[in-house]
């Protein structure tokens, strides 16, 4: 929106623009999942005003977007860095911190990433819809140690790893359900993939909903 001043010259009235303070921009580097190369493409700079945001570029339970300018940069007591939405990040880097002082191990988290890897599959092979992480609301934790897993509706040994490395529980950084790295963040709302419904157990990953 403009305003206006209005000028009196003389006998004449005339009108000027006030400038007024640049609309926020939102800035994103986005990629697509592609199902049948198995690779990211389409890597890309996206800068828009944050009035131009779409509905999906936006999480509807947090409020949280796509854009690096909703994001903290988080650094852990013993080094490790991420990033995630400033409406998280509080709590999430306090409830970390105090694993790390009872002397659970995180050796790795990936926070924010904006990438389209889930949902329906386009003419090109593409996934069309945003990951949790895309908003700065999912994260991944020592993921060596915790795979994703395909094909596992229950983890048995025909479950087929996708991501990562063997799910290895009994391992100091290794999650189950009564670790207390699962149950600390349990109890700041964010869910565990590794019980999440469905074909996939994804054992590195905690999100609002699990996904």
């Amino acid at each position: 929106m403009r305003l206006y001043l209005f000028i009196f010259a003389g006998l004449g009235i005339g009108f000027a623009p006030i400038a007024t303070a640049q609309e926020k921009t939102c800035t994103f580097h986005i990629y697509a999942w592609n199902v049948q190369s198995k690779s990211a493409v389409n890597r890309r700079l996206v800068e828009k005003p944050y009035s131009e945001l779409t509905p999906p570029e936006r999480d509807a339970r947090t409020g949280c977007s796509v854009c690096l300018e909703d994001q903290r940069a988080i650094t852990l007591s013993n080094g490790v860095k991420f990033q995630m939405c400033n409406l998280l990040a509080e709590r999430t880097e306090a409830a970390l911190n105090n694993l790390l002082l009872r002397g659970e191990t995180i050796d790795s988290v990936t926070g924010y990433r904006v990438g389209l890897t889930r949902g329906a599959v386009d003419s090109m092979g593409n996934r069309t819809d945003y990951s949790n992480h895309s908003f700065g609301i999912a994260l991944d934790i020592n993921a060596d140690q915790n795979g994703l897993y395909g094909n596992c509706i229950e983890f048995n040994a025909g479950c087929k790893l996708r991501k990562g490395g063997r799910w290895q529980p009994s391992q100091p950084g290794g999650l189950h359900k009564n670790k207390p790295t699962v149950r600390a963040l349990e109890s700041i709302g964010l869910k565990w993939g590794g019980e999440i419904n469905g074909r996939q157990k994804d054992f590195m990953h905690f999100s609002p909903s699990g996904y």
